[in-house]
């Protein structure tokens, strides 16, 4: 137990952190090791490696984000700020550098090896960051019209997403430019500009479905089962099928010994065949917790910085979960995205700690006496 009257910094970091946010989080980062242990290992002896081999790298994995997750929390909205322009830069270079020397898997180059460290996804730590950046940038327009900051939000987005569209990347893509729109409206600019962006972010998908054939190829298999080789969507929503509402019991799924992608982006349907739609529907419910709550802090700030980061990095966590979960629904085409917290990989967990890091942050109650409101700068 820590009193209010604590003076450390622990004790002013617990009574000022945001513990529906923070109990939340923890909450998915358990369930995330407990469900890939019925995913992992089926992959894990289809390509020979020992049976816990992914449960194992996610649980050390998870030492390191949790480490960085609590570290980032502690975090002064101008240290938030300051850490996102470094990442940025440091992200954004990787990114371009994956161009050159990335090693290419299923015809897109987006891993850089690092040697004895293994492989990092660059594209995943230049969300956060990015989102932090066009909130700011988008603030500062809107409390000081002498700067260029729309303008500069504006250059961001492409500067950001031209080199994720050459790996190609456009699960990343079309997640950032999601964002983007939503901090832009959030922002308070013209309907005439929303709508106008809304009919280039058309535009731009129209142009990828005539000239890039691996979207092309996509959209067709999700418009049209006869069009290409849809195993994984079928054999998914037939996991959802065969669960039902409580499942078959842990471990007594079979789609997932099929399934390519069990741990990865399709653990939600192994989710749902082992331990069913009831515990489906628990995990979507965490998810609209996290963003709800983080929206209704975000509805409270006064400092515009603060309303439009938290907003954007609520909008970031939430719509990447959602586009995972309609996936595996084939309520949309396959975009090779991670359900946060749940699915396997390195980069993008610690990814996922920066980003929730910094929302704990920047939710964080500190004092009006500070000068900055309640919320603080």
């Amino acid at each position: 137990m820590v009193s209010r009257a604590e003076p450390s910094l622990s004790g002013r970091w617990w009574w000022s952190i945001d513990r529906v946010i923070l109990t939340t989080l923890v909450a998915l980062m358990v369930s995330g090791v407990v469900l890939l242990m019925a995913g992992g290992p089926p992959v894990a002896e289809r390509l020979g490696l020992s049976t816990f081999h992914f449960v194992n790298r996610q649980a050390l994995y998870l030492v390191a984000a949790f480490a960085i997750f609590l570290a980032t929390s502690f975090l002064t909205p101008r240290q938030v700020r300051r850490a996102a322009l470094l990442i940025f830069v440091v992200s954004l270079a990787m990114v371009v550098a994956t161009l050159y020397l990335g090693v290419e898997v299923k015809g897109a180059r987006r891993w850089l090896t690092l040697g004895p460290l293994g492989s990092i996804q660059p594209s995943e730590f230049l969300k956060p960051a990015f989102v932090v950046l066009a909130a700011w940038a988008f603030a500062e327009g809107t409390r000081r019209p002498d700067l260029p900051g729309t303008t500069l939000a504006f250059l961001l987005l492409p500067a950001t997403i031209v080199p994720l569209v050459l790996q190609p990347d456009f699960g990343q893509t079309v997640l950032i430019s999601l964002v983007w729109g939503g901090l832009f409206f959030v922002a308070g600019l013209h309907w005439f500009w929303v709508i106008g962006l809304g009919g280039a972010g058309m535009g731009g998908v129209l142009v990828a479905y005539q000239l890039i054939p691996h979207v092309r190829a996509r959209i067709e298999r999700f418009m049209d089962k006869g069009s290409g080789d849809t195993f994984q969507i079928d054999t998914a929503l037939e996991s959802f099928a065969q669960g039902g509402w409580f499942g078959k019991g842990p471990g007594e799924g079979t789609v997932k010994r099929i399934l390519p992608d069990a741990h990865t982006d399709f653990i939600f349907a192994v989710t749902a065949e082992e331990f069913g739609i009831v515990v489906c529907i628990v995990l979507v419910a965490l998810f609209a917790l996290i963003v709800l709550r983080a929206l209704f802090v975000a509805q409270r700030a006064e400092d515009p910085f603060v309303r439009l980061a938290v907003t954007g990095l609520a909008l970031l966590f939430g719509v990447q979960a959602a586009i995972n979960m309609m996936v595996n629904l084939h309520m949309m085409p396959a975009k090779g995205m991670t359900l946060p917290f749940i699915s396997y990989g390195g980069s993008s967990l610690l990814s996922l700690a920066l980003g929730t890091g910094f929302l704990l942050a920047l939710t964080r109650k500190r004092p009006r006496a500070e000068g900055f409101g309640e919320f603080g700068r």
